[in-house]
């Protein structure tokens, strides 16, 4: 495919509104599955090892891109991709809270909150929450790295 990347459409409240709308967890994990599906697959070269996330039982990929904004402040932008329908669907929710934010708003950011609302901490294997706290981890290493270089 060639032009420019494409990005997830679903925002973060979007998300969380569904999350609030689906009160049995059967439907919440197909509209995980839905969200992964909607999640622009990454091109066969930028599943390499170094986007490669550490620590995920399934393959997670995840490429950063760093811009500044008007005020001279990193801002990253995330897109990635999972060989796992679910875990997919994990990414869209991690991409939609952190990409398009400056390296500090994603420092600040509590996760933990966030995944709390959703419910996702009781209802995720405890290897699925490894490689979610992986994946944030690595997001606040590149902001880390990104606010370093700026």
């Amino acid at each position: 495919m060639q032009g420019l990347p494409q990005i997830m459409t679903t925002s973060l409240d979007d998300i969380l509104e569904s999350f609030d709308f689906l009160d049995d967890w059967e439907d919440r994990y197909k509209y995980l599955i839905d969200l992964g599906k909607e999640l622009p697959g990454l091109p066969e070269d930028e599943k390499s090892e170094t986007n490669k996330v550490r620590g995920c039982v399934s393959q997670v990929w995840l490429v950063t891109e760093t811009n500044q904004n008007a005020s001279g402040k990193p801002v990253l932008n995330f897109r990635g991709d999972s060989d796992a329908l679910i875990v997919q669907g994990l990414v869209a929710i991690v991409l939609a809270l952190y990409s398009g934010k400056t390296a500090d708003e994603i420092l600040e950011t509590d996760v933990d909150a966030l995944f709390t609302r959703l419910g996702l901490k009781e209802h995720l294997t405890p290897q699925r929450s490894n490689g979610l706290k992986s994946m944030v981890g690595r997001i606040r290493t590149d902001a880390e790295r990104a606010l370093a270089a700026a």
